[in-house]
C-alpha cells in the first residue's frame, strides 16, 4: 500500500515511518539486456546466458546498477508526495549490493524514511530503499534515496 503525504508537515512527522512491502517484479533477461545496451555494460556475467551457467552465480545476473534503478521503480509504490510543485532527485548515500539478482528472480523494495529537513524552498527526505530477492536471507541493494519536493514556484538550488 502506497503511503500518501498531502502535506509537508504530514512528511515531516513521517520520519522513522516504514512502507512496504511493493508487489514481486520478475527480473528477465530482455531487462537485462536493455540495460546493457543503455549503458555498453555487456559483462558476460550479464548479458552470455550460456557461459554464465558455468560461472560463479549458475546463470546470468543483473547489473548492480540496474537493481539500484529500480528504486526509481519501486519508490512511487511505496510513497508519493501530493504537494503543488515538484520533487527531485538529489542524490544517494550509502549504497550495497549483498546480494546477486540472478535472471528469473522476483524482487520488491520496502522504505523506511530515515530523515525529513527543511531546506530552501522545501523539503528534503532520506528513504533507506531495501530491494529484497525472493527466498533470499539477504537483499539485493540497501540504498539511502534522497529526494527533495519544492514548493510550486519555488526554483532552489539542488
Amino acid at each position: 500500500m502506497t503511503c500518501i503525504f498531502k502535506c509537508i508537515d504530514e512528511l515531516r512527522a513521517a520520519a522513522g515511518t516504514t512502507m512496504g512491502p511493493t508487489d514481486w517484479l520478475t527480473i528477465e533477461q530482455s531487462r537485462v539486456n536493455g540495460f546493457a545496451d543503455a549503458t555498453d555494460d555487456h559483462q558476460w556475467i550479464h548479458v552470455d546466458v550460456e557461459r554464465a551457467c558455468q560461472g560463479p552465480f549458475g546463470g546470468t545476473i543483473a547489473h548492480g546498477y540496474l537493481t539500484l534503478s529500480l528504486c526509481s521503480y519501486f519508490l512511487p509504490q511505496l510513497m508519493r508526495v501530493e504537494i503543488s510543485g515538484m520533487g527531485i532527485n538529489y542524490g544517494l548515500d550509502r549504497v550495497r549490493f549483498p546480494a546477486p539478482v540472478r535472471v528469473g528472480n522476483r524482487i520488491r523494495g520496502k522504505g523506511e524514511i530515515m530523515s525529513v529537513a527543511d531546506v530552501t524552498g522545501g523539503i528534503q527526505t532520506v528513504v533507506r530503499v531495501t530491494i529484497e530477492v525472493e527466498g533470499s536471507d539477504r537483499p539485493a541493494c540497501v540504498a539511502d534515496t534522497i529526494s527533495r519536493f519544492m514548493a510550486a514556484g519555488v526554483q532552489g538550488r539542488h
